[in-house]
């Protein structure tokens, strides 16, 4: 059965959810603050969190970033309806994707299975290279100029795609499915937020332009092509 800590200072937020996810088959247990959702967080192994941005004590931004200094357990953020800078901190941190309060649990448990599910996007373990990036399947670590770059699996995923695209444009449909597990929806910005995270830690191209592009009404591309 898969296991869940739901990390959230609402309580009858969690007693709903609880009774959702139990009811698809998922094994729940709940803490109300920071301090005891890390704490169990760390000491037993669960398959995914959904953890809440608000919360007394510490708060769920530091929640994670002390928790990714010590596991990669996928993350769901809970954030509140209209902050985008809480979405996009929270993707910047390592949160694996994230939702608005008050969501709908149907949502909710297909994003967790997105996300559970999101792994390798393709079995093929060649070494890409594109300008001065290399990537890595087999161990899922990239280089830029022979230096390591920290990725999240959702970053890494998208780059991959993009790299095997590279000078191509790749729509934000097919980099939602393949990249994230699942189909785009109205007002999803998940995409775009873990695009420009990307274009953050990769950096400018040799030639001082962006790597990565949009191409309004089209996708992104990836814009050095592959070295021959």
């Amino acid at each position: 059965m898969i296991r869940l800590l739901l990390i959230d200072d609402d309580r009858e937020l969690c007693l709903m959810m609880t009774r959702y996810l139990q009811a698809e088959g998922f094994e729940c247990q709940c803490r109300h603050d920071g301090d005891a959702g890390l704490k169990l967080a760390l000491k037993e192994s669960f398959d995914a969190l959904i953890l809440d941005v608000m919360m007394p004590g510490l708060n769920g931004f530091e929640l994670l970033r002390r928790l990714r200094t010590r596991k990669n357990t996928p993350v769901l953020m809970l954030t509140a309806r209209g902050e985008d800078v809480d979405s996009i901190l929270g993707l910047e941190i390592g949160a694996d994707d994230y939702l608005t309060k008050p969501c709908n649990p149907k949502v909710l448990v297909a994003r967790l299975r997105a996300v559970l599910r999101r792994g390798p996007v393709k079995a093929d373990q060649t070494t890409l290279r594109v300008d001065s990036i290399i990537l890595h399947p087999g161990s899922r670590s990239i280089q830029i100029n022979g230096q390591p770059v920290e990725l999240t699996g959702a970053e890494f995923n998208l780059l991959q795609i993009l790299m095997r695209h590279a000078g191509e444009v790749v729509s934000k449909e097919h980099v939602c499915r393949q990249g994230l597990g699942r189909d785009l929806t109205s007002y999803d910005r998940s995409v775009d937020l873990h695009i420009s995270n990307l274009r953050r830690k990769l950096g400018p191209s040799e030639d001082g332009s962006a790597r990565i592009v949009t191409i309004r009404g089209g996708g992104y591309q990836l814009t050095a092509p592959p070295e021959s």
